[in-house]
Order: C-alpha cells, then structure tokens, then sequence
C-alpha cells in the first residue's frame, strides 16, 4: 500500500506494469533522539508483581505471578499463589539491591505485540516518525516489520540502529526493501535480480516486499532471498497476478502473503483471471477496490476440492498469511471507519485530509462508494475470513498486519483493530494474541528472542489493568465504555506500559504527547474540528 518511493523506483514498477500508486516523496524526518524523561531502565533487576500472564504461546492465562527481568531479558516467570487468594511472601523472587519493583496485582500481561505490515509514516500523509512510534507503543507494539522501507533504505536502516539501541521511542524494526529500490533501470534479467538482493543484504535489509514480475525474474529473487537468510513479502498486484499468484510464488519460497491478493486468483476454478468489467481501469481505484471486493466470490467454494488442496500445499510450504483485514474496513462499512473514535485527537489533521475522496491519493477511492460496494465487501470479507480461519485451523501461521495510514486507518488503533477483526474471522482471543505475538516472531525468523513471555527472551511486555481476552476493545488508545458503580459511562483501559528491551514506558504519557501533537497541529491550522468529507 506504501506510497512513498524514490522516482527512480516508480519509473521502475511503472515501465514493468506493477503498482502504479507510487509518487515522489522525500523521506520523513527521523524520529527525535529519546529525552532522559521518556521511559526509565532498563534496570539491573525489575520484578512485575502478582500479574496474570498471557504468555503469547495460546496457553490459558495463569497467575498471580512474578515476572523477573534483569536488563533486557526475563530471567524467570514464577507463580506466586492461586486465583483470588492472597499471596505469601515466602517463596517469591527476591528484590536485589539497586532494582525495581513494580506492584502490579490486578493487572494482566502479554508479550509485546507484533505488527507485520507497519510502515513508517510518510511526507505525503505529513505523519512523522515520532507521532507513528509513539501511537504503535502507546497501544503495546513493540515489533514492526516495514514492508518496503519507502523512506529510503538508508532511513529505514538507521531508525533500526537507534531503535535497537534505543536511542529514539520507538518499537524494533524489521527493515524489508520493495524489489528494484535503488536502480535506475528495470530488472531484465534473473542474474541482475540476484545481485539486487546481495546488496540489499550488505546494507543489512532483512527480507523483500514484491508486487510481482516477470516469472523468471521474480523466481530468481525469491530463491537468492533464501539462499541469503533472507525473508519476503508479497502484494500480489493485479497487473501480475494473471501468472504470478499466492501459490506460484509459496512455491519459489515466498515468506507472507500480505493482504489476500493472490489467494482468490490460486483458487479459481473455471476461470484463468478475475471477471472484470469492460471499463474496468487499475488507475481508477474506484474500479480497482470495487472490484476487489468482489473477488473472493470467483474462488472456489470452501471445503471443496480446489480449496483444500491449495490451503494443504501452502501450508506444507510454510507460507505465513497476513491478512490485514483492518485496512479494507472501510469498503464494508465506510462511515463507521470515518467516525472512529480515535479520529478527533489522534488522527493528524495532514493524515485526514489524505484520507478523504481523492483521485491521487492511494486509497482514497471512495469517489462514489455507496451500498452495493459495502455489500458487496461484506460477502468478500465472509469469503476471506473463512479462508484465513480454515488456515490457522489447519496448521498455517497467520499473523497480525495494519497497514494503517491509508483509508480512515490511524497507526497503532489499526493494530488493535486487526485483534478484533481475527476474532470476527473465529480465532478464540488467544489465538488472536498469539497471531500477534509469538506467530509474527516465527514469521520473522525472530522468535528465539522475541513472541512470548518466557525465561530468555528479550522484555518485551505489555501491562494492562483490563483482561483482553474477555475484551479486546481494551486495548485502544481510547479504551472502552462501561457504566461504573454510580451508572455512569466511563472510559475504562488503554494500555498501561508498555516495556521494550527492558524499558518502561508510560502508555498513558505517550498517548498524551500524540493527542498534544494532534492539538498544537490544529491551532497551527487554526482549525477546532476534523473537516468531514463534503462538508
């Protein structure tokens, strides 16, 4: 979905027909160095009491516990007691001298959350560093992939280092390059595809974002990707999907499928391509995300023959899904992503004005979007839903995407949004959590050190006082309504801290420095309220 890329690049995907949504753009400006009063530690010892943990493993949840972290690491989970009795001092983790410890009886943690399709923010969107970093660990992401490093690759490798020795707030970075960044001309051989991703790797990129290619040309670099330790990701674009779909590239070693694209085209049966309209036009993204929506109904129904077969082989190929279902949201129900909660004092005034009708916008496509579209998306999503469920059922990995800074999605509510979106699809809450957590370090080739809470991983943790699994609303920036004792509605939840690499972080303290952003923006532009489309 990523719009920002160098010209070079976009000549590039123009002159090979793949994704023609790419413009110019400069890179954001990097995210301010950490201050001294942005989140403390990590300390030699730091003990979180009495909690109930969520492991991140699909294990039911267990406390209350004492989660013991020395520097960056968990160094033991000890349980303390049984469930509403209180705890005995004896036989709890001793507190050494010069440590932390934290009085968290009542509370609930979980491993940091994954995200796998979180790009960083962007000069057309107006979203800086800074405002994305602060609403990802605000809302308990401590781990995003960028699918394309669309900053530059030299961007996206720096904020790495200084996330990965946290120098700057934010959560650790897993750089992916979109194929043929930095030619100046197309790749006309699998030998040139080759030596691209042997660059990419001595810069110290970790995998690949593709659209699609000519066959020979996009095998080649899936195979050297592997051979390099490398991962990959793919949109499978419609201009190439024709010969190149999900199960043709699972084959060459393909890592993720992002989105869904490719999955309908693998299960098509009576067809080769997608019923298009004779006025149908890919630069229209009217007809493109219209159209889109009506994709999964040509696929072949579940539990058929076609359907098992394709679901079977790319599991046996270790193909990772993620779906991103959030990012489409929109298109089965358009005014409920634009009145979302969060719009008012989380969403940029910047990023609000790309989100509305805009014929040059990527993503903004909502010219004249009206019942039979939202309808027709919600067929879609059924379809889709059932796919990815029937996935996870079976054994395949699926993990947690947002791809949020398009179409009414605002960063790290998109991510929350996706929880609840798996849970619609039929995941039970601690599937979701694990798609989240431990499914995405696998997806990484990360889980050693990151995706659960257990002795040996880096502290990775986040605290709530709410229990997700019986409500994953919880979790948003905004939290959630409930009539309190005296029958009032108030807000209850919102991330507590959110711990990465050690370091505390107030949740509530960074949520307020996005909503200060969020203001001082507004009285810059001498506006009070977001502007609704028509208005």
């Amino acid at each position: 979905m990523h719009r920002l890329i160098p010209n070079l690049i976009r000549n590039l995907l123009l002159s090979l027909s793949l994704v023609l949504t790419f413009t110019t753009q400069a890179a954001i400006a990097p995210a301010p160095p950490r201050p001294g009063t942005e989140g403390t530690g990590p300390y030699s010892q730091l003990i979180l009491r009495g909690v109930t943990v969520i492991n991140g493993t699909g294990a039911p949840a267990f406390g209350p516990a004492d989660v013991v972290i020395e520097n960056n690491r968990i160094v033991d989970v000890v349980i303390v007691g049984n469930a509403n009795a209180p705890i005995k001092p004896q036989g709890r983790p001793k507190l050494k001298a010069g440590g932390r410890e934290m009085d968290l009886h009542g509370s609930y943690v979980l491993p940091g959350l994954i995200d796998m399709h979180g790009h960083i923010g962007g000069e057309e969107q107006g979203t800086p560093a800074e405002y994305v970093y602060k609403l990802w660990l605000a809302h308990g992401i401590t781990t995003i992939r960028d699918p394309g490093c669309g900053n530059g690759v030299d961007f996206c490798i720096s904020e790495q280092k200084r996330s990965a020795a946290n120098t700057i707030t934010a959560p650790r970075i897993f750089p992916y390059a979109f194929f043929g960044i930095g030619r100046d001309t197309p790749f006309t051989t699998p030998e040139q595809a080759r030596i691209w991703v042997r660059e990419m790797k001595a810069k110290g990129i970790l995998g690949m974002k593709c659209f699609g290619y000519r066959p020979d040309i996009l095998a080649a670099a899936l195979d050297e990707t592997k051979k390099q330790g490398m991962r990959s990701a793919c949109h499978h674009a419609q201009l190439d999907v024709g010969r190149v779909n999900a199960l043709t590239t699972a084959r060459w070693g393909l890592s993720t499928v992002e989105h869904w694209y490719g999955l309908p085209e693998a299960l098509f049966e009576g067809q080769t391509v997608q019923q298009y309209p004779a006025d149908y036009n890919y630069q229209n993204e009217a007809n493109r995300f219209g159209q889109a929506g009506r994709l999964w109904a040509q696929a072949a129904p579940p539990g058929s023959a076609k359907w098992n077969a394709v679901r079977d082989e790319m599991i046996k190929l270790d193909l990772t899904l993620d779906p991103t279902f959030t990012i489409y949201l929109a298109g089965r129900d358009l005014m409920r992503a634009r009145r979302a909660d969060w719009h008012e004092a989380y969403t940029l005034p910047s990023l609000w004005n790309f989100f509305e009708p805009n014929r040059d916008n990527h993503g903004s496509f909502f010219y004249d979007w009206g019942s039979e579209d939202e309808i027709a998306w919600r067929d879609n999503y059924h379809r889709w839903m059932m796919f990815v469920n029937d996935y996870k059922n079976h054994g395949g990995r699926v993990t947690v995407g947002s791809d949020s800074g398009y179409i009414y999605q605002t960063y790290g509510f998109g991510t929350i949004q996706e929880l609840e979106m798996l849970r619609e699809a039929g995941f039970h809450p601690l599937e979701v959590i694990r798609s989240a957590t431990l499914a995405g370090a696998q997806a990484l080739g990360a889980d050693e050190r990151i995706g659960s809470i257990e002795p040996g991983k880096l502290a990775d943790i986040v605290v709530l006082s709410e229990n997700p699994l019986a409500n994953l609303k919880v979790l948003y920036g905004t939290g959630h309504i409930r009539l309190n004792a005296e029958g009032k509605p108030v807000r209850v939840g919102g991330v507590n801290y959110t711990i990465k690499d050690g370091i505390v972080y107030d949740a509530a303290q960074l949520r307020a420095d996005v909503r200060r952003l969020v203001a001082d923006d507004k009285k810059r532009l001498g506006i009070e309220r977001l502007k609704q489309p028509g208005d």
